[in-house]
């Protein structure tokens, strides 16, 4: 009898449990946003102690799947970019008429540049098509078949910071929704990705007065101020809380400090930098940096290690940059088109997200990038 009653107990436990699991898993299955069934079940998984298992399916994906070394990128890519500015007319133009010019051509990793490699190409013609230009590199001299996409953005630019509804969450604490639309899209011209869960980015997210996590001394720190320009920098040394200060996202140490790329770029790759799908260190990753100018710039690519997306940046002309999310399910950048009351987006790079991901709720928080707005303000910012 007793037999009985401890098996039954142990049935009606295990029962409970499936049934609970079962209830979190539909609850995450129908959240709202671009996240596709895949991502959501590793993420439940991580989240309920099924750590080592996701990463085991992950490895093995990745194993099956290992970037290529050598070979040649898609070259319509860059064709793209010599068909689409001539660069010393349009830099002299724009000097000329006061206007933003385009940039020069940012040195590639690899020598001699390709056709195109590292060329600026604004993304929209107009009185404010040189606020955002955007260019692509190959990462290496060893991946030398993918592209980096690299941005830059003006320090004319505003720059927003949106909450996703589960990094941070807490929706009601926060002065953003966690997607665009209606007057938030007036002027927008340009959306990135943040950085880690809040428990993985050693840093903390702040919004007007409110907190996720811990402001950190020493995290990398991308610093939005009230007028809506944005900055990089060591928390507690090159950035701090002040009056001015409207949003923060840390995440990490610095990857370039004073022009310098980290010593530590590709020690202890999974420990400093985060664990990656299969613990390789040529994967999708993204980062931004700040300019001597003040200007923001970012990359996104596969087959980048961290060594090398901290020369992008640098090269970019970043003299202070941090690493963002990483893995192909996570990175984004896009730029936006306007045509009569919507916009179209376009994709920075082949990242696995649909470009409007941030024009419906995202699970992780992001960055929105407006032109210049009345009064210093970004049109659509709080």
């Amino acid at each position: 009898m007793r037999r009985r009653w401890v098996v039954g107990t142990i049935l009606t436990v295990m029962g409970m449990l499936l049934i609970t699991a079962g209830l979190s898993i539909k609850q995450t299955l129908t959240a709202p946003g671009s996240d596709g069934t895949s991502v959501r079940l590793a993420e439940w998984g991580r989240d309920h102690g099924l750590g080592p298992v996701v990463t085991l399916a992950e490895s093995i994906q990745y194993r099956l799947h290992p970037p290529a070394s050598g070979g040649t990128p898609d070259m319509t890519v860059l064709e793209a970019a010599v068909q689409g500015t001539t660069t010393t007319v349009s830099r002299h133009h724009a000097l000329r008429s006061g206007a933003v010019p385009v940039r020069p051509p940012m040195p590639t990793p690899d020598s001699p540049a390709l056709p195109g490699e590292g060329v600026f190409v604004p993304v929209a013609s107009g009185t404010n098509g040189n606020l955002v230009q955007t260019s692509h590199v190959r990462p290496d001299s060893v991946h030398t078949s993918y592209l980096t996409g690299v941005a830059w953005m003006s320090h004319l630019d505003r720059f927003v910071l949106h909450p996703g509804y589960t990094e941070p969450g807490a929706q009601h604490h926060w002065t953003e929704p966690d997607s665009l639309s209606g007057a938030a899209l007036t002027g927008l011209l340009a959306t990135f990705n943040g950085g880690f869960k809040l428990a993985d980015a050693k840093g903390g997210y702040y919004d007007h007065g409110q907190t996720a996590g811990t402001l950190t001394d020493g995290a990398a720190s991308f610093v939005i101020y009230r007028d809506g320009h944005a900055t990089v920098g060591t928390w507690g040394r090159d950035v701090r809380m002040g009056p001015g200060v409207a949003f923060v996202r840390q995440n990490l140490k610095p990857l370039v400090t004073g022009g310098v790329v980290a010593s530590n770029a590709n020690s202890n790759v999974e420990s400093n930098w985060g664990a990656t799908v299969g613990g390789d260190v040529a994967v999708w990753r993204s980062g931004v940096g700040v300019t001597a100018q003040g200007d923001i710039v970012y990359a996104t690519g596969d087959a980048l290690t961290v060594k090398a997306l901290a020369g992008i940046l640098q090269r970019a002309g970043a003299v202070t940059a941090m690493q963002l999310d990483i893995n192909r399910t996570w990175v984004s950048y896009m730029t936006y088109r306007h045509h009569g009351n919507g916009v179209t987006a376009h994709k920075l790079a082949d990242f696995q997200r649909p470009a409007m991901r941030y024009l419906q709720p995202t699970s992780r928080d992001f960055i929105a990038v407006y032109a210049p707005g009345p009064h210093g303000q970004a049109v659509g910012a709080a």
